[in-house]
Protein backbone atom coordinates (compact mmCIF):
# COMPACT_ATOMS: atom_id res chain seq x y z
CA UNK A 1 0.00 0.00 0.00
CA UNK A 2 1.43 3.44 -0.93
CA UNK A 3 2.54 5.42 2.09
CA UNK A 4 0.26 8.31 1.13
CA UNK A 5 -2.81 6.07 1.14
CA UNK A 6 -1.86 4.65 4.54
CA UNK A 7 -1.42 8.18 5.91
CA UNK A 8 -4.82 9.12 4.48
CA UNK A 9 -6.47 6.17 6.24
CA UNK A 10 -4.89 7.31 9.50
CA UNK A 11 -5.99 10.90 8.83
CA UNK A 12 -9.64 10.04 8.24
CA UNK A 13 -9.63 7.63 11.17
CA UNK A 14 -8.37 10.55 13.27
CA UNK A 15 -11.17 12.78 11.99
CA UNK A 16 -13.75 10.12 12.82
CA UNK A 17 -12.34 9.70 16.33
CA UNK A 18 -12.60 13.47 16.80
CA UNK A 19 -16.20 13.32 15.59
CA UNK A 20 -16.96 10.54 18.07
CA UNK A 21 -15.48 12.62 20.89
CA UNK A 22 -17.67 15.55 19.81
CA UNK A 23 -20.70 13.29 20.06
CA UNK A 24 -19.56 12.27 23.56
CA UNK A 25 -19.97 15.89 24.70
CA UNK A 26 -23.70 15.49 24.05
CA UNK A 27 -26.37 18.18 23.65
CA UNK A 28 -25.90 19.60 27.17
CA UNK A 29 -23.26 22.12 26.05
CA UNK A 30 -23.67 24.73 23.32
CA UNK A 31 -21.98 24.10 19.99
CA UNK A 32 -20.27 27.47 20.31
CA UNK A 33 -18.52 26.45 23.51
CA UNK A 34 -17.49 23.10 22.02
CA UNK A 35 -16.18 24.83 18.89
CA UNK A 36 -14.33 27.46 20.93
CA UNK A 37 -12.32 24.95 22.93
CA UNK A 38 -11.76 22.33 20.23
CA UNK A 39 -10.72 24.78 17.51
CA UNK A 40 -8.40 26.55 19.94
CA UNK A 41 -6.75 23.29 20.94
CA UNK A 42 -6.49 22.12 17.32
CA UNK A 43 -3.92 24.82 16.59
CA UNK A 44 -1.40 23.05 18.85
CA UNK A 45 -0.14 20.56 16.20
CA UNK A 46 0.31 23.45 13.75
CA UNK A 47 2.34 25.43 16.26
CA UNK A 48 4.58 22.44 16.88
CA UNK A 49 5.22 21.84 13.17
CA UNK A 50 5.08 25.33 11.62
CA UNK A 51 7.99 26.02 9.30
CA UNK A 52 8.86 28.73 6.79
CA UNK A 53 6.06 31.25 7.53
CA UNK A 54 5.69 33.93 10.18
CA UNK A 55 2.58 34.57 12.25
CA UNK A 56 3.10 38.32 11.85
CA UNK A 57 2.28 37.90 8.16
CA UNK A 58 -1.22 36.75 9.11
CA UNK A 59 -2.97 39.75 7.53
CA UNK A 60 -0.85 40.07 4.41
CA UNK A 61 -3.62 38.96 2.06
CA UNK A 62 -4.09 39.12 -1.69
CA UNK A 63 -7.84 38.42 -1.53
CA UNK A 64 -8.92 39.81 1.87
CA UNK A 65 -12.68 39.76 1.29
CA UNK A 66 -12.68 36.20 -0.01
CA UNK A 67 -10.44 34.99 2.81
CA UNK A 68 -12.72 36.60 5.40
CA UNK A 69 -15.81 35.15 3.71
CA UNK A 70 -14.18 31.73 3.69
CA UNK A 71 -13.58 32.04 7.44
CA UNK A 72 -17.24 32.94 7.99
CA UNK A 73 -18.59 30.01 5.97
CA UNK A 74 -16.14 27.55 7.51
CA UNK A 75 -17.02 28.65 11.06
CA UNK A 76 -20.76 28.46 10.29
CA UNK A 77 -20.34 25.01 8.79
CA UNK A 78 -18.40 23.88 11.85
CA UNK A 79 -21.21 24.95 14.18
CA UNK A 80 -23.78 23.12 12.04
CA UNK A 81 -21.75 19.91 11.95
CA UNK A 82 -21.12 19.94 15.69
CA UNK A 83 -24.83 20.43 16.35
CA UNK A 84 -25.62 17.53 14.03
CA UNK A 85 -23.12 15.17 15.66
CA UNK A 86 -24.55 15.85 19.10
CA UNK A 87 -28.20 15.39 18.06
CA UNK A 88 -28.55 12.78 15.28
CA UNK A 89 -26.97 9.40 14.46
CA UNK A 90 -23.41 9.16 13.15
CA UNK A 91 -24.40 7.50 9.87
CA UNK A 92 -26.94 10.22 9.07
CA UNK A 93 -24.35 12.96 9.54
CA UNK A 94 -21.81 11.29 7.27
CA UNK A 95 -24.33 10.30 4.61
CA UNK A 96 -25.69 13.84 4.28
CA UNK A 97 -22.22 15.33 4.66
CA UNK A 98 -21.07 13.44 1.60
CA UNK A 99 -23.52 15.51 -0.45
CA UNK A 100 -20.97 18.31 -0.30
CA UNK A 101 -19.43 17.27 -3.66
CA UNK A 102 -22.83 17.94 -5.26
CA UNK A 103 -22.82 21.46 -3.83
CA UNK A 104 -19.20 21.96 -4.89
CA UNK A 105 -20.03 20.78 -8.41
CA UNK A 106 -23.05 23.09 -8.69
CA UNK A 107 -21.05 26.07 -7.46
CA UNK A 108 -18.07 25.24 -9.68
CA UNK A 109 -20.37 25.36 -12.70
CA UNK A 110 -22.24 28.51 -11.62
CA UNK A 111 -19.31 30.47 -10.16
CA UNK A 112 -16.11 29.11 -11.71
CA UNK A 113 -17.72 28.18 -15.07
CA UNK A 114 -16.13 24.72 -14.97
CA UNK A 115 -17.34 21.94 -17.24
CA UNK A 116 -18.73 18.82 -15.58
CA UNK A 117 -19.18 15.61 -17.58
CA UNK A 118 -22.63 14.05 -17.84
CA UNK A 119 -21.56 10.84 -16.11
CA UNK A 120 -20.46 12.84 -13.05
CA UNK A 121 -23.87 14.49 -12.79
CA UNK A 122 -25.41 11.02 -12.91
CA UNK A 123 -23.12 9.75 -10.14
CA UNK A 124 -23.95 12.77 -8.00
CA UNK A 125 -27.66 12.11 -8.49
CA UNK A 126 -27.14 8.49 -7.43
CA UNK A 127 -25.31 9.71 -4.31
CA UNK A 128 -28.27 11.94 -3.48
CA UNK A 129 -30.69 9.03 -3.88
CA UNK A 130 -28.50 6.99 -1.52
CA UNK A 131 -28.77 9.74 1.09
CA UNK A 132 -32.56 9.74 0.66
CA UNK A 133 -32.56 6.03 1.51
CA UNK A 134 -30.56 6.73 4.68
CA UNK A 135 -32.73 9.54 6.05
CA UNK A 136 -36.06 8.61 4.34
CA UNK A 137 -37.93 11.90 4.69
CA UNK A 138 -41.64 11.31 5.29
CA UNK A 139 -40.94 7.84 6.68
CA UNK A 140 -38.49 8.75 9.43
CA UNK A 141 -38.89 11.82 11.58
CA UNK A 142 -36.38 14.45 10.50
CA UNK A 143 -34.83 16.48 13.29
CA UNK A 144 -33.16 19.87 13.52
CA UNK A 145 -29.81 18.07 13.35
CA UNK A 146 -30.63 16.90 9.82
CA UNK A 147 -31.35 20.50 8.78
CA UNK A 148 -28.07 21.57 10.41
CA UNK A 149 -25.98 19.09 8.43
CA UNK A 150 -27.77 20.12 5.19
CA UNK A 151 -26.80 23.72 5.99
CA UNK A 152 -23.21 22.57 6.54
CA UNK A 153 -23.24 21.06 3.04
CA UNK A 154 -24.00 24.51 1.61
CA UNK A 155 -21.38 26.23 3.77
CA UNK A 156 -18.87 23.52 2.92
CA UNK A 157 -19.45 23.96 -0.79
CA UNK A 158 -18.93 27.72 -0.59
CA UNK A 159 -15.81 27.26 1.54
CA UNK A 160 -14.31 24.82 -0.95
CA UNK A 161 -15.01 27.03 -3.96
CA UNK A 162 -13.40 30.03 -2.27
CA UNK A 163 -10.42 27.95 -1.17
CA UNK A 164 -9.97 26.60 -4.69
CA UNK A 165 -9.57 30.19 -5.87
CA UNK A 166 -7.40 31.70 -3.10
CA UNK A 167 -5.26 28.81 -1.79
CA UNK A 168 -2.54 29.03 -4.49
CA UNK A 169 -2.06 32.75 -3.77
CA UNK A 170 -2.40 33.04 0.00
CA UNK A 171 -0.08 32.04 2.85
CA UNK A 172 -0.97 28.90 4.73
CA UNK A 173 -0.44 30.75 8.00
CA UNK A 174 -3.15 33.22 6.92
CA UNK A 175 -5.66 30.58 5.88
CA UNK A 176 -5.12 28.61 9.10
CA UNK A 177 -4.45 31.38 11.58
CA UNK A 178 -7.27 33.73 10.61
CA UNK A 179 -9.87 30.99 10.85
CA UNK A 180 -8.65 30.03 14.32
CA UNK A 181 -8.63 33.68 15.41
CA UNK A 182 -12.11 34.44 14.07
CA UNK A 183 -13.46 31.17 15.40
CA UNK A 184 -12.19 31.99 18.88
CA UNK A 185 -13.78 35.46 18.77
CA UNK A 186 -17.09 34.35 17.19
CA UNK A 187 -17.61 31.26 19.32
CA UNK A 188 -16.21 32.93 22.42
CA UNK A 189 -18.82 35.71 22.23
CA UNK A 190 -21.77 33.48 21.31
CA UNK A 191 -21.01 30.91 24.02
CA UNK A 192 -21.27 33.50 26.83
CA UNK A 193 -25.10 33.38 27.30
CA UNK A 194 -25.02 29.56 27.43
CA UNK A 195 -21.64 29.08 29.07
CA UNK A 196 -21.23 26.01 31.26
CA UNK A 197 -17.99 25.70 33.20
CA UNK A 198 -16.32 22.58 31.75
CA UNK A 199 -15.18 19.90 34.15
CA UNK A 200 -11.64 18.59 33.96
CA UNK A 201 -12.99 15.54 32.14
CA UNK A 202 -14.73 17.73 29.54
CA UNK A 203 -11.61 19.82 29.06
CA UNK A 204 -9.68 16.60 28.48
CA UNK A 205 -12.23 15.60 25.83
CA UNK A 206 -11.93 19.02 24.16
CA UNK A 207 -8.15 18.72 24.18
CA UNK A 208 -8.41 15.25 22.68
CA UNK A 209 -10.71 16.51 19.90
CA UNK A 210 -8.31 19.33 19.05
CA UNK A 211 -5.18 17.21 19.10
CA UNK A 212 -6.69 14.28 17.19
CA UNK A 213 -8.35 16.53 14.61
CA UNK A 214 -5.27 18.70 14.18
CA UNK A 215 -3.02 15.67 13.83
CA UNK A 216 -5.41 14.23 11.26
CA UNK A 217 -5.02 17.41 9.25
CA UNK A 218 -1.25 17.12 9.30
CA UNK A 219 -1.49 13.45 8.26
CA UNK A 220 -3.73 14.41 5.35
CA UNK A 221 -1.30 17.07 4.19
CA UNK A 222 1.52 14.53 4.39
CA UNK A 223 -0.59 11.99 2.49
CA UNK A 224 -1.08 14.34 -0.45
CA UNK A 225 2.65 14.96 -0.59
CA UNK A 226 3.47 11.25 -0.82
CA UNK A 227 0.72 10.02 -3.16
CA UNK A 228 -1.39 11.45 -6.01
CA UNK A 229 -4.74 12.98 -5.10
CA UNK A 230 -6.62 10.35 -7.10
CA UNK A 231 -5.28 7.69 -4.71
CA UNK A 232 -5.76 9.69 -1.52
CA UNK A 233 -9.22 11.17 -2.16
CA UNK A 234 -11.23 7.90 -2.20
CA UNK A 235 -9.96 7.08 1.29
CA UNK A 236 -12.30 9.80 2.61
CA UNK A 237 -15.20 7.39 2.17
CA UNK A 238 -13.70 5.09 4.81
CA UNK A 239 -15.41 7.44 7.26
CA UNK A 240 -18.72 5.75 6.43
CA UNK A 241 -17.27 2.55 7.86
CA UNK A 242 -16.04 4.36 10.97
CA UNK A 243 -19.50 5.91 11.33
CA UNK A 244 -21.13 2.47 11.55
CA UNK A 245 -18.41 1.05 13.82
CA UNK A 246 -18.31 3.96 16.28
CA UNK A 247 -22.06 4.46 16.21
CA UNK A 248 -22.71 0.82 17.08
CA UNK A 249 -19.84 0.36 19.54
CA UNK A 250 -20.24 3.52 21.62
CA UNK A 251 -23.68 5.01 21.00
CA UNK A 252 -25.96 2.04 20.30
CA UNK A 253 -26.77 3.29 16.80
CA UNK A 254 -27.51 0.42 14.41
CA UNK A 255 -28.61 1.44 10.89
CA UNK A 256 -31.31 -0.80 9.43
CA UNK A 257 -30.86 -2.66 6.15
CA UNK A 258 -32.40 0.14 4.07
CA UNK A 259 -29.96 2.67 5.57
CA UNK A 260 -27.07 0.27 4.95
CA UNK A 261 -28.12 -0.04 1.29
CA UNK A 262 -28.20 3.76 1.09
CA UNK A 263 -24.75 4.04 2.63
CA UNK A 264 -23.37 1.49 0.15
CA UNK A 265 -24.87 3.49 -2.73
CA UNK A 266 -23.33 6.71 -1.39
CA UNK A 267 -19.98 4.95 -1.01
CA UNK A 268 -20.01 3.37 -4.47
CA UNK A 269 -21.19 6.49 -6.31
CA UNK A 270 -18.79 8.69 -4.36
CA UNK A 271 -15.81 6.48 -5.14
CA UNK A 272 -16.75 6.29 -8.81
CA UNK A 273 -17.13 10.05 -8.90
CA UNK A 274 -13.70 10.68 -7.39
CA UNK A 275 -11.92 8.05 -9.48
CA UNK A 276 -13.34 9.41 -12.76
CA UNK A 277 -12.58 13.05 -11.88
CA UNK A 278 -9.91 14.55 -14.14
CA UNK A 279 -9.88 17.98 -12.53
CA UNK A 280 -7.85 18.85 -9.45
CA UNK A 281 -9.45 17.30 -6.40
CA UNK A 282 -10.29 19.70 -3.58
CA UNK A 283 -11.01 18.25 -0.18
CA UNK A 284 -14.42 18.51 1.37
CA UNK A 285 -14.29 20.94 4.27
CA UNK A 286 -15.64 19.69 7.54
CA UNK A 287 -15.26 20.34 11.17
CA UNK A 288 -11.70 21.56 11.58
CA UNK A 289 -9.99 24.21 9.53
CA UNK A 290 -7.55 21.42 8.65
CA UNK A 291 -10.19 19.76 6.51
CA UNK A 292 -10.01 22.35 3.79
CA UNK A 293 -7.22 21.01 1.63
CA UNK A 294 -4.52 23.29 3.00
Amino acid sequence: MPIGVLLAFLAYASFSMADALIKVTGPTMSVFEIAFFTTTFSIIPAMLTKRGERWRDLYKLRHPWLVHLRCATAISGTACVMYAFTHIPFADVYAIGFLTPIMVTLLSVLVLKEHVAVHRWLLLLISFLGVVLVIRPGVRELQLGHLAIFCSVFFGGVTTIILRHVAPRERRVSLVGLQVLYSAIFNGVLMIPFFVLPSLEQLAVFLGIGLVGGTGGLLLIAATKHSPANLVAPVQYSQLIWAIVFGAAFFGEYPDYVAVIGLVIVLAAGLANVLTEKLKIVWKPRIFFWRTGL
